[in-house]
């Protein structure tokens, strides 16, 4: 399947904009606030977003961050971890030093008590030792259906270990490099999903921000050849977090695309139509966690495709 109706989300207790991702994520803004403010505006838009997601029906597995790891973003573990429906876990190499302290076993625990079946963990950790990074479903964006797997390339998501990842998981490696304006230069956006949305049926893509133009034929033949309608965002409304979606099952089948408000509110009509064709909109304000933290309602999604235990 493409797509999952159960999400493992992490409720911040330290969250601030982090200082050592800065460095490379240019959708961060220093906020004129105390921590424990910032930490208290993000805890709400947390728990808001939770709730429009159980409202629409979908599983939401939500753990509390550790207080003494004192890990500022945590609040997106999608990086770290991904969850494969062949029981399979995925650890992955983090970029920032203070983010690979937000992997625990714990979480593992947690979603076997809750009746999920893990039978194998795939360990790329080791490659942090060698300045290499896979920064998981924020630099991989999987097309299930079809055995592909597409990535930005960036100082946060490694060609080699892309292509070995590709390998693991027997999928054919679509990569390319996006880039965004930044005090008038390109520069790498640091995570392709970002820029960039894989549903069932569609793609929220900035075509905008890649500037090979060969490596963009390349994206939008392999979107149309698997039938997906692309749905062109510009860099203003990626800025907007308008590529940073995440397709879920709700309550009896229905297809959600989950997003920010900010992100809703700079949808044009007709974007909103195309993906109204097969999708409900959910969406919940998540202004305070997109500013300091660079990332917005994909990134704080934690897809869990593991299988049930058969009793």
């Amino acid at each position: 399947m493409q797509i999952t109706d159960t999400v493992l989300m992490i409720r911040p207790v330290h969250f601030r904009m982090n200082e050592e991702t800065a460095v490379n994520n240019y959708f961060q803004e220093d906020l004129d606030l105390r921590n424990s403010e910032i930490n208290k505006r993000a805890q709400d838009e947390f728990d808001g977003l939770v709730a429009r997601l159980r409202e629409e029906g979908v599983t939401v597995v939500v753990a509390d961050d550790r207080a003494e790891a004192d890990t500022p973003d945590s609040i997106f573990p999608n990086n770290w971890i991904s969850f494969h429906e062949k029981g399979t876990v995925v650890l992955y190499p983090m970029y920032a030093e203070n983010r690979r302290r937000e992997r625990r076993e714990d979480l593992l625990d947690l979603l076997e008590e809750q009746g999920f079946d893990i039978t194998e963990v795939i360990d790329y950790t080791g490659a942090e030792a060698d300045g290499l990074f896979l920064e998981g479903t924020g630099s991989i964006l999987m097309d299930r259906e079809h055995q592909k797997a597409y990535c930005a390339l960036s100082a946060r998501a490694d060609e080699e270990l892309f292509i070995e990842f590709c390998e693991d998981f027997e999928v054919s490696p679509v990569l390319f490099t996006a880039f965004q304006s930044v005090d008038g230069k390109r520069l790498p956006i640091y995570h392709t999903n970002v820029m960039m949305c894989l549903a069932e049926t569609f793609a929220v893509i900035c075509l905008d921000a890649i500037d090979d133009r060969q490596e963009r034929k390349q994206v939008t033949d392999h979107l149309r050849q698997d039938g997906k309608e692309i749905i062109a965002i510009t860099e203003a409304q990626m800025h907007r977090f308008a590529g940073n979606m995440l397709q879920l099952l709700g309550r009896g089948g229905q297809r959600l695309l989950v997003m920010s408000q900010a992100a809703r509110d700079s949808l044009t009509p007709a974007q909103v139509a195309a993906i109204e064709k097969t999708s409900r909109i959910v969406s919940s304000p998540l202004d305070t966690i997109e500013s300091c933290g660079g990332g917005s309602a994909r990134c704080m999604l934690a897809e869990v495709f593991l299988p049930r235990v058969q009793m």
